[in-house]
Protein backbone atom coordinates (compact mmCIF):
# COMPACT_ATOMS: atom_id res chain seq x y z
CA UNK A 1 0.00 0.00 0.00
CA UNK A 2 3.11 2.07 0.64
CA UNK A 3 4.07 1.21 -2.44
CA UNK A 4 0.83 2.75 -4.25
CA UNK A 5 1.06 5.49 -2.50
CA UNK A 6 4.04 6.85 -3.25
CA UNK A 7 4.05 5.32 -7.16
CA UNK A 8 7.01 3.01 -6.74
CA UNK A 9 7.27 0.50 -8.87
CA UNK A 10 10.55 -1.28 -8.36
CA UNK A 11 11.14 -3.73 -5.86
CA UNK A 12 12.82 -2.44 -3.17
CA UNK A 13 15.12 -4.80 -1.12
CA UNK A 14 16.90 -2.36 1.28
CA UNK A 15 15.51 -2.70 4.79
CA UNK A 16 14.95 1.11 5.67
CA UNK A 17 13.45 1.49 2.41
CA UNK A 18 11.08 -0.94 3.19
CA UNK A 19 10.50 0.60 6.70
CA UNK A 20 9.90 3.51 4.96
CA UNK A 21 6.97 1.97 2.64
CA UNK A 22 5.68 0.35 5.71
CA UNK A 23 5.71 3.87 7.55
CA UNK A 24 2.99 5.33 4.76
CA UNK A 25 1.49 2.08 4.22
CA UNK A 26 0.00 1.48 7.55
CA UNK A 27 -2.08 4.69 7.67
CA UNK A 28 -3.61 3.63 4.56
CA UNK A 29 -4.00 -0.03 5.55
CA UNK A 30 -5.34 1.08 9.21
CA UNK A 31 -8.21 3.72 7.34
CA UNK A 32 -9.36 0.86 4.81
CA UNK A 33 -10.44 -1.10 8.05
CA UNK A 34 -11.66 1.73 9.88
CA UNK A 35 -13.73 2.10 7.20
CA UNK A 36 -15.24 -1.33 6.26
CA UNK A 37 -15.69 -1.53 10.40
CA UNK A 38 -17.57 1.58 10.15
CA UNK A 39 -20.33 0.37 8.00
CA UNK A 40 -21.18 -2.32 10.98
CA UNK A 41 -21.00 0.13 13.24
CA UNK A 42 -17.80 -1.83 15.11
CA UNK A 43 -14.90 -0.28 16.70
CA UNK A 44 -11.34 -0.97 16.04
CA UNK A 45 -8.38 -0.45 17.52
CA UNK A 46 -4.08 -0.79 16.13
CA UNK A 47 -1.78 -3.19 17.65
CA UNK A 48 2.14 -3.18 16.50
CA UNK A 49 4.27 -5.61 17.92
CA UNK A 50 7.68 -6.75 16.62
CA UNK A 51 9.70 -9.97 18.25
CA UNK A 52 11.35 -7.62 21.28
CA UNK A 53 7.96 -6.23 22.35
CA UNK A 54 7.07 -10.63 23.09
CA UNK A 55 10.68 -11.03 24.13
CA UNK A 56 10.64 -9.33 27.41
CA UNK A 57 8.01 -10.74 29.99
CA UNK A 58 6.72 -7.55 31.11
CA UNK A 59 5.61 -6.22 27.93
CA UNK A 60 4.93 -10.08 26.61
CA UNK A 61 2.08 -9.52 29.96
CA UNK A 62 1.65 -6.17 28.75
CA UNK A 63 0.43 -6.80 25.36
CA UNK A 64 -1.44 -9.53 26.95
CA UNK A 65 -3.81 -7.11 28.56
CA UNK A 66 -4.15 -4.65 26.36
CA UNK A 67 -5.49 -7.14 23.77
CA UNK A 68 -7.71 -8.29 26.36
CA UNK A 69 -9.14 -5.02 27.32
CA UNK A 70 -9.59 -4.05 23.81
CA UNK A 71 -11.80 -7.51 23.82
CA UNK A 72 -13.47 -6.79 26.86
CA UNK A 73 -14.66 -3.17 25.45
CA UNK A 74 -16.25 -4.65 22.66
CA UNK A 75 -13.20 -3.28 20.22
CA UNK A 76 -11.71 -5.56 17.65
CA UNK A 77 -7.98 -5.49 17.66
CA UNK A 78 -5.89 -5.24 14.32
CA UNK A 79 -2.70 -6.42 15.04
CA UNK A 80 0.39 -5.90 12.80
CA UNK A 81 3.78 -6.61 12.68
CA UNK A 82 5.70 -3.02 13.51
CA UNK A 83 7.48 -3.03 10.21
CA UNK A 84 8.75 0.43 10.79
CA UNK A 85 11.12 -0.54 13.63
CA UNK A 86 11.86 -4.12 13.84
CA UNK A 87 14.72 -5.00 11.37
CA UNK A 88 14.77 -7.98 12.08
CA UNK A 89 11.03 -8.83 11.28
CA UNK A 90 10.73 -7.86 7.87
CA UNK A 91 11.24 -11.50 6.90
CA UNK A 92 9.33 -14.39 5.40
CA UNK A 93 6.39 -15.60 6.90
CA UNK A 94 6.10 -13.39 9.78
CA UNK A 95 2.44 -12.70 10.07
CA UNK A 96 1.84 -16.51 9.88
CA UNK A 97 3.87 -16.55 13.35
CA UNK A 98 2.60 -13.25 14.87
CA UNK A 99 -1.05 -14.87 14.39
CA UNK A 100 -0.36 -18.07 16.41
CA UNK A 101 1.77 -16.40 18.91
CA UNK A 102 -1.05 -13.36 19.23
CA UNK A 103 -3.60 -16.61 19.65
CA UNK A 104 -1.54 -17.91 22.73
CA UNK A 105 -1.70 -14.21 24.23
CA UNK A 106 -5.39 -13.78 24.57
CA UNK A 107 -6.03 -17.81 24.67
CA UNK A 108 -7.86 -17.94 21.68
CA UNK A 109 -10.70 -20.85 20.69
CA UNK A 110 -9.90 -20.85 17.57
CA UNK A 111 -7.19 -19.91 15.06
CA UNK A 112 -7.58 -19.12 10.86
CA UNK A 113 -4.93 -18.45 8.67
CA UNK A 114 -6.39 -17.18 5.65
CA UNK A 115 -4.97 -19.10 2.20
CA UNK A 116 -5.42 -18.43 -1.60
CA UNK A 117 -6.17 -22.24 -1.60
CA UNK A 118 -8.71 -24.68 0.01
CA UNK A 119 -6.00 -25.77 2.50
CA UNK A 120 -3.62 -28.31 2.99
CA UNK A 121 -2.68 -30.48 0.39
CA UNK A 122 -0.89 -34.04 -0.21
CA UNK A 123 1.06 -31.81 -2.94
CA UNK A 124 0.95 -28.25 -4.68
CA UNK A 125 -2.69 -28.11 -6.36
CA UNK A 126 -1.21 -25.44 -8.88
CA UNK A 127 1.00 -28.13 -10.25
CA UNK A 128 0.15 -31.62 -9.27
CA UNK A 129 -3.83 -32.35 -10.27
CA UNK A 130 -3.29 -35.14 -8.61
CA UNK A 131 -3.20 -33.47 -5.16
CA UNK A 132 -5.54 -33.77 -2.41
CA UNK A 133 -7.00 -31.83 -0.04
CA UNK A 134 -6.28 -33.35 3.67
CA UNK A 135 -9.31 -32.13 6.21
CA UNK A 136 -7.74 -33.25 9.03
CA UNK A 137 -4.52 -32.92 10.66
CA UNK A 138 -3.72 -34.54 14.13
CA UNK A 139 -0.32 -34.24 14.84
CA UNK A 140 2.43 -32.64 12.42
CA UNK A 141 4.57 -35.10 11.20
CA UNK A 142 7.44 -34.66 8.93
CA UNK A 143 5.61 -35.93 6.45
CA UNK A 144 2.86 -33.48 7.13
CA UNK A 145 5.71 -30.43 6.80
CA UNK A 146 6.76 -32.42 3.26
CA UNK A 147 3.62 -31.74 1.97
CA UNK A 148 3.30 -27.67 3.22
CA UNK A 149 5.29 -27.06 -0.38
CA UNK A 150 5.93 -23.26 -0.55
CA UNK A 151 4.25 -21.13 -2.59
CA UNK A 152 5.04 -17.31 -3.36
CA UNK A 153 2.66 -14.44 -4.38
CA UNK A 154 3.68 -11.33 -5.53
CA UNK A 155 3.75 -8.55 -3.04
CA UNK A 156 3.18 -10.47 -0.19
CA UNK A 157 5.57 -13.03 2.36
CA UNK A 158 4.75 -16.58 3.05
CA UNK A 159 3.70 -19.81 1.78
CA UNK A 160 2.30 -22.70 3.32
CA UNK A 161 5.24 -24.17 4.82
CA UNK A 162 4.85 -20.86 7.58
CA UNK A 163 1.61 -21.70 7.66
CA UNK A 164 2.26 -24.92 8.96
CA UNK A 165 4.82 -23.49 11.24
CA UNK A 166 2.42 -21.39 12.86
CA UNK A 167 -0.14 -24.00 13.33
CA UNK A 168 2.60 -26.33 15.20
CA UNK A 169 3.11 -23.34 17.51
CA UNK A 170 -0.50 -22.65 17.92
CA UNK A 171 -1.68 -26.49 18.53
CA UNK A 172 1.03 -26.99 21.10
CA UNK A 173 -0.87 -24.29 22.84
CA UNK A 174 -4.37 -25.92 22.50
CA UNK A 175 -5.57 -24.13 20.19
CA UNK A 176 -7.04 -25.62 17.68
CA UNK A 177 -6.43 -23.81 14.01
CA UNK A 178 -7.81 -23.97 10.44
CA UNK A 179 -6.36 -23.00 7.24
CA UNK A 180 -7.98 -22.11 3.90
CA UNK A 181 -9.72 -20.11 1.66
CA UNK A 182 -9.81 -19.58 -1.97
CA UNK A 183 -13.84 -18.78 -1.78
CA UNK A 184 -14.84 -15.45 -0.02
CA UNK A 185 -17.62 -17.43 1.80
CA UNK A 186 -14.62 -19.39 3.53
CA UNK A 187 -15.23 -17.82 7.05
CA UNK A 188 -18.87 -17.74 6.62
CA UNK A 189 -18.94 -21.70 5.90
CA UNK A 190 -16.69 -22.18 9.02
CA UNK A 191 -19.07 -20.41 11.23
CA UNK A 192 -22.30 -22.08 9.90
CA UNK A 193 -20.64 -25.24 10.86
CA UNK A 194 -19.26 -26.68 7.44
CA UNK A 195 -15.35 -28.95 7.04
CA UNK A 196 -14.00 -26.26 4.97
CA UNK A 197 -10.03 -25.92 5.25
CA UNK A 198 -7.61 -27.89 6.81
CA UNK A 199 -8.36 -28.57 10.75
CA UNK A 200 -5.35 -28.69 13.31
CA UNK A 201 -6.19 -30.12 16.32
CA UNK A 202 -4.86 -29.12 18.96
CA UNK A 203 -2.18 -30.87 21.65
CA UNK A 204 -3.01 -32.29 24.73
CA UNK A 205 0.20 -31.58 26.64
CA UNK A 206 -0.74 -27.82 26.19
CA UNK A 207 2.12 -25.13 27.28
CA UNK A 208 1.34 -23.11 30.20
CA UNK A 209 1.49 -19.43 29.53
CA UNK A 210 4.84 -18.60 30.79
CA UNK A 211 6.24 -21.82 29.23
CA UNK A 212 4.97 -20.19 25.65
CA UNK A 213 6.68 -17.51 26.31
CA UNK A 214 10.19 -19.34 27.07
CA UNK A 215 9.64 -21.46 23.72
CA UNK A 216 8.21 -18.30 21.38
CA UNK A 217 7.69 -15.14 22.82
CA UNK A 218 11.69 -14.93 23.60
CA UNK A 219 14.69 -14.07 21.43
CA UNK A 220 17.25 -16.92 21.42
CA UNK A 221 20.92 -15.31 22.32
CA UNK A 222 22.77 -18.43 21.54
CA UNK A 223 22.69 -22.10 21.01
CA UNK A 224 23.89 -24.71 23.37
CA UNK A 225 25.17 -27.87 22.57
CA UNK A 226 24.59 -31.07 25.28
CA UNK A 227 25.56 -34.76 25.07
CA UNK A 228 23.36 -37.74 24.52
CA UNK A 229 22.76 -38.51 28.04
CA UNK A 230 21.89 -34.64 29.33
CA UNK A 231 19.64 -35.11 25.89
CA UNK A 232 18.21 -37.94 27.59
CA UNK A 233 17.82 -37.01 31.48
CA UNK A 234 16.12 -33.72 30.05
CA UNK A 235 12.87 -35.41 27.66
CA UNK A 236 12.61 -38.77 29.05
CA UNK A 237 13.37 -37.58 33.24
CA UNK A 238 12.44 -34.31 33.36
CA UNK A 239 15.72 -33.10 35.00
CA UNK A 240 17.20 -29.79 34.56
CA UNK A 241 20.39 -29.05 32.50
CA UNK A 242 23.65 -29.67 34.47
CA UNK A 243 27.03 -28.05 33.26
CA UNK A 244 27.97 -31.85 33.07
CA UNK A 245 26.00 -32.46 30.05
CA UNK A 246 27.10 -29.87 28.01
CA UNK A 247 29.78 -29.85 25.03
CA UNK A 248 29.46 -26.78 23.50
CA UNK A 249 28.81 -22.98 23.92
CA UNK A 250 27.52 -20.87 20.62
CA UNK A 251 27.40 -17.55 20.60
CA UNK A 252 27.59 -14.69 23.23
CA UNK A 253 24.65 -13.75 26.35
CA UNK A 254 23.85 -13.23 29.67
CA UNK A 255 22.64 -14.88 32.65
CA UNK A 256 18.62 -14.37 32.19
CA UNK A 257 18.96 -15.10 28.44
CA UNK A 258 16.97 -17.29 26.37
CA UNK A 259 19.07 -20.46 24.50
CA UNK A 260 18.45 -22.99 22.37
CA UNK A 261 19.64 -26.53 23.08
CA UNK A 262 21.08 -28.67 20.29
CA UNK A 263 22.11 -32.33 20.34
CA UNK A 264 25.52 -33.52 19.16
CA UNK A 265 23.87 -33.77 15.51
CA UNK A 266 22.76 -29.88 15.72
CA UNK A 267 19.19 -30.64 15.69
CA UNK A 268 17.22 -28.31 18.29
CA UNK A 269 14.65 -30.00 20.99
CA UNK A 270 14.27 -27.27 23.78
CA UNK A 271 14.67 -23.97 24.95
CA UNK A 272 15.17 -22.12 28.05
CA UNK A 273 16.33 -19.44 30.22
CA UNK A 274 20.11 -19.86 31.59
CA UNK A 275 21.38 -18.94 34.97
CA UNK A 276 24.98 -18.36 34.16
CA UNK A 277 26.20 -16.22 30.82
CA UNK A 278 28.20 -17.86 27.81
CA UNK A 279 31.68 -16.85 29.46
CA UNK A 280 30.50 -18.41 32.78
CA UNK A 281 29.40 -21.57 30.59
CA UNK A 282 33.00 -21.58 28.94
CA UNK A 283 34.74 -22.19 32.24
CA UNK A 284 32.32 -24.70 33.71
CA UNK A 285 31.05 -26.74 30.85
CA UNK A 286 31.77 -30.44 30.99
CA UNK A 287 32.21 -30.41 35.08
CA UNK A 288 30.11 -31.24 38.03
CA UNK A 289 27.67 -28.78 39.49
CA UNK A 290 29.97 -29.32 43.01
CA UNK A 291 32.95 -27.92 41.32
CA UNK A 292 31.02 -24.41 40.06
CA UNK A 293 32.11 -22.58 43.09
CA UNK A 294 35.71 -23.91 43.33
CA UNK A 295 36.17 -23.00 39.18
CA UNK A 296 34.09 -19.39 39.51
CA UNK A 297 34.77 -18.55 43.04
CA UNK A 298 30.47 -18.26 43.50
CA UNK A 299 27.63 -20.19 42.16
CA UNK A 300 24.24 -18.94 41.58
CA UNK A 301 22.74 -22.46 40.68
CA UNK A 302 23.46 -26.17 40.18
CA UNK A 303 21.42 -25.81 37.28
CA UNK A 304 22.29 -24.43 33.98
CA UNK A 305 18.77 -24.10 33.08
CA UNK A 306 16.34 -24.92 35.58
CA UNK A 307 13.48 -27.62 35.01
CA UNK A 308 10.66 -25.04 35.27
CA UNK A 309 12.34 -22.49 32.80
CA UNK A 310 12.61 -25.07 30.07
CA UNK A 311 10.74 -26.00 27.22
CA UNK A 312 11.30 -29.08 25.35
CA UNK A 313 9.99 -28.73 21.91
Amino acid sequence: MGKRELGVDKRLNAIPSKQALASVGQTHLMNLYYRIFQRYNLVIGQVLLSGLDLSHRSSYLNARNTLLTLLKLKIIPIVNENDTVAVEEIKFGDNDTLSSLVAGLVDADLLIIFSDIKGLYTADPKKDAGAKLIKEVRCITKEIEKAAQETLAEGRVGGMRTKVKAAKIATRFGIPVIIGGESQDFLEDIFSGKEVGTLFLPQENRLISRKRWIAYGHLLEGKIVVDEGAKKALIEKGKSLLPAGIVKIKGKFEAGDSVSLLDRDGKEFARGIVHYSSKELERIKGIKSSLIEEILGYKYSDEVIHRDNLVIL
